[in-house]
């Protein structure tokens, strides 16, 4: 196995004749589940990932002596950045929490040096993850397709999503036990309706990591989170169970997670434009790099949810060039979120914030 990291050069990416057309298309499959939204709820929410489970204030701590390949961007340099984190789940409607879906959890890092991407206001770094290991569409082009059929189905026949989410979690649970495992599944609704807490979250696509390239991970350390992996919710007749349960944990618990980058070892084995393929661990391991810390507070916090929930967008290209987003889906993720939150912005008359702008 090859055991030096891959460098970064901008060759790594294979662009397409299509992309912009495919932009385009993602642009109006989210104006669809923004109007019809922002039209049913007589306020706008996010396309994607529209519920919040809970908005924090954290920090985040750079590890001192780093070896040089992981002493890349913001990590070349110990120190302590405040942090704003927000745990959702994928939907771009909100939904109750009978049907359940994928975690997310982004964060906004703050005072982060170094050449800006090309329209990245301000100076924070933003991470946005979810609690598994891939991406749902191979291309673009695919996730396209997903997004019509979602925007199809937003905001409609609740009670049909409410069975069929206890339907698919029953096949996923099925062919779990036979080794199989089901993104496509999860995303419709048949994911564990696990606590957020204690959940590993990934970027399941590859940015660049100053000289190499590499793939991002929180990972619960905290005893307390610990003991809540795996753990279930209880969401019978509660339709925001998540929330509540997240806010009771959180006035008492002191979190932190164990933040890892996975650098790229083989370019075949760990590919940049196909982000169903997941980067074994056994070939590319998870490296500390630092930690994020959140002490016990409200995670339902009136004024937080108005600045978090409201007042701040998360996207994978704010930040700095040296944690440029690379491969298709990435590429595809730029234009059509930042339309998304200029949608909200416009609509809710409440702009977004960038630290620093």
């Amino acid at each position: 196995m090859i055991n030096t990291p891959v460098r970064y050069r901008p060759d790594v990416e294979d662009l397409q004749p299509d992309e912009d057309e495919t932009i385009a298309g993602l642009c109006s499959a989210f104006d669809v589940i923004l109007e019809r939204t922002a039209k049913d709820y007589g306020h706008a929410v996010r396309s994607v990932h529209a519920k919040a489970h809970g908005v924090m204030i954290g920090e985040l701590i750079v590890d001192t002596d780093l070896p040089p390949e992981l002493a890349q961007g913001l990590f070349a340099t110990p120190g302590r950045h405040k942090a704003l984190l927000r745990m959702s789940t994928n939907a771009g409607d909100i939904l109750p929490d009978a049907i359940s879906l994928p975690r997310g959890l982004a964060m906004k890092v703050f005072d982060v040096d170094g050449e800006r991407l090309p329209g990245s206001e301000g100076n924070a770094q933003d991470f946005v993850m979810v609690n598994g290991t891939v991406f749902q569409a191979k291309t673009a082009d695919k996730f396209l397709g997903n997004l019509k059929l979602l925007a199809k189905t937003t905001d409609r026949l609740e009670g049909t999503k409410t069975v069929l989410s206890s339907v698919l979690r029953s096949v996923r649970g099925a062919l779990e036990t036979v080794g199989i495992e089901s993104p496509a599944i999860n995303s419709l609704g048949g994911a564990p309706n696990v606590e957020p807490l204690g959940e590993t979250y990934y970027s399941v696509t590859p940015f660049r990591y100053g000289d190499y390239i590499a793939k991002f991970s929180l990972k619960p350390i905290a005893p307390s989170q610990a003991v809540l992996t795996g753990e279930l919710i209880d969401v019978d007749g509660r339709e925001d169970a998540i929330r509540e349960d997240v806010q009771v944990e959180m006035r008492g618990l002191d979190a932190e997670w164990e933040f890892r980058v996975q650098l790229c070892l083989d370019l075949e084995r760990q590919p940049i434009e196909d982000p169903t393929v997941e980067w074994n661990e056994s070939e590319a391991p998870f490296r500390r790099i630092g930690t994020v810390r959140v002490a016990a507070q409200d995670s339902w916090d009136p004024a937080r949810v108005q600045q978090i929930n409201e007042e701040t967008r998360f996207g994978v290209w704010t930040g700095i060039a040296a944690h440029q987003p690379l491969g298709n889906i990435n590429r595809a993720r730029n234009a059509p979120y930042r339309h998304s939150a200029d949608f909200r912005a416009r609509v809710n008359a409440c702009p977004y914030r960038e630290p620093g702008a």
